[in-house]
């Protein structure tokens, strides 16, 4: 796909050249007011609207990545990265960002968006038939990273306590799911054996990830755990993954009838899809999992028949009107070519009817999904590259983080690619933060800890994404 208008280098140039001479002083203007506002403890919406702004620019900027054959998320999560290490170089101007809750709050939806788009295209017929391959996986995706992490980082950090080395190997289970699946639906990739077994081993490592976080947790403050604490935290996420795709199954059909009865429209289907989507992630937090999980088995749940009471896409209501003109207006020796005709052409349009709750959804992810991926690469600081012990450290643990999860794909099943189930659970992204930020705050992990911490998730982030697109490139040559 071309995103580049003029296709030439010296236009591309000339563009970035005018945009930047655009926005640098409203970028300045508004990083001063930002700044002042931060100082006051507030600023107004219209600040939130430009940042959204910047960030739908920079992301839309990154797609020319898929020029180079690498995914958009990619490009993202680099340009993320070069925003929020401007400081480095004496700019200031986009550091507000990092701070602006409502920033926040849009990626977290925009991550939800992204899961919930991943589960309508998927099915529960096809997280079944992967179901138990899944569960080795992420067995094996917790088990093996964590006994890596644990035994590495008492072997290569002197001095580190039993604690911090027990949160190190914790943090090493996490995956980031958000990351691979926006990879997998870039590549459209996702119907493929490897891409279900991948995300439904992910599911199962957050909820694995859950249990080891809680128990380690425990462990730290009160420096027992409970063996019924445990069974509780499993019991939660066992009955609320398998309750609510049984409860949203039976359920779909009669609250889908219900909006339709008020509206047949194409905006009340939509409403119908994120009221699914926001009811589940809000039930998965309810019961202690990340609202994510609750976002994908809500889309798990949805399926085209559900939405049978709404109106087609008008494009399937247009071609089934002219058809139906054709056959009452040709000559009748002409019925039977149309009629082949347009029984050819019914396939497509099965297929896009039955896609269209998806694509009505693919449009919010287009604005919120950016912003979570720019987000993230604003998190990276750069500035621990510069601390060589801190930075061999880091290196040592992600070549750990590596091989502790390519183990996952040894043991999936024959006739898989095994490459790409185990670099498809490689990066950490965001949950492997939220586990360095827990240990942090306990005061286990020290902070040059963290930094190196950091450095693993951004090196897992940034190199999982080319590594993945090659293989699948190559997987389909």
């Amino acid at each position: 796909m071309n995103f580049i208008p003029f296709g030439t280098k010296r236009s591309l140039r000339a563009g970035l050249l005018a945009a930047l001479t655009l926005f640098a002083p409203i970028v300045s203007f508004a990083a001063e007011e930002a700044s002042s506002a931060a100082a006051g403890g507030h600023h107004g919406v219209g600040q939130t609207f430009f940042w959204i702004a910047i960030i739908l620019t920079v992301a839309g900027i990154a797609k020319m990545i898929e020029r180079k054959g690498q995914p958009a998320v990619l490009g993202e999560i680099l340009v993320g990265v070069v925003l929020g290490n401007l400081a480095l170089l004496g700019i200031h101007w986009f550091e507000p960002m990092k701070t602006d809750a409502a920033l926040k709050f849009l990626a977290e939806l925009g991550v939800g968006i992204l899961l919930f788009q991943i589960g309508l295209e998927s099915t529960v017929g096809k997280m079944r038939k992967v179901g138990k391959t899944a569960f080795i996986v992420a067995i094996a995706g917790v088990v093996v990273p964590f006994a890596l992490g644990y035994f590495g980082s008492l072997w290569l950090i002197e001095g580190i306590s039993s604690y911090a080395a027990i949160f190190i190997g914790a943090t090493l289970t996490a995956t980031s799911v958000g990351i691979t699946a926006r990879v997998l639906k870039d590549l459209g990739k996702l119907q493929t054996k490897e891409s279900q077994v991948i995300l439904g081993a992910a599911v199962i490592d957050d909820v694995l990830g859950l249990i080891i976080l809680a128990v380690v947790s425990a462990l730290v403050t009160t420096g027992s755990v409970s063996a019924g604490a445990v069974s509780w935290i499993i019991v939660k996420a066992v009955l609320f993954l398998g309750g609510a795709l049984w409860a949203g199954q039976l359920a779909a059909p009669h609250l889908s009838r219900t909006f339709s009865t008020i509206h047949t429209g194409h905006a009340m289907k939509l409403i119908t899809a994120v009221v699914f989507f926001l009811v589940f992630a809000f039930l998965a937090e309810v019961v202690g999992l990340a609202p994510i999980v609750g976002a994908f088995a809500g889309g798990l749940v949805l399926e085209s028949v559900h939405f049978k009471g709404f109106k087609d896409p008008d494009l399937v209501t247009d071609a089934e009107e002219f058809h139906e003109t054709l056959e009452k207006n040709l000559d009748p020796d002409l019925h039977s070519t149309v009629h082949e005709t347009y029984n050819s052409f019914s396939e497509k349009l099965t297929h896009a009817r039955d896609r269209h709750v998806e694509e009505l959804v693919e449009t919010l992810g287009f604005i919120f999904t950016p912003i979570f991926f720019v987000m993230t690469g604003m998190s990276v600081d750069l500035a621990t590259l510069g601390n060589l012990p801190i930075l061999g450290i880091a290196l040592m643990l992600t070549a750990v983080a590596f091989v502790g999860k390519l183990v996952c794909g040894l043991v999936a099943e024959k006739g898989m690619d095994r490459w790409i189930v185990g670099f498809g659970m490689a990066p950490r992204g965001e949950v492997g933060l939220i586990f360095a930020n827990i240990g942090l705050a306990l005061g286990v992990v020290t902070t040059s800890l963290f930094s190196a911490v950091v450095i693993v998730v951004m090196l897992t982030t940034l190199m999982t994404p080319p590594i993945l697109a090659m293989l699948l490139r190559r997987q389909r040559a």
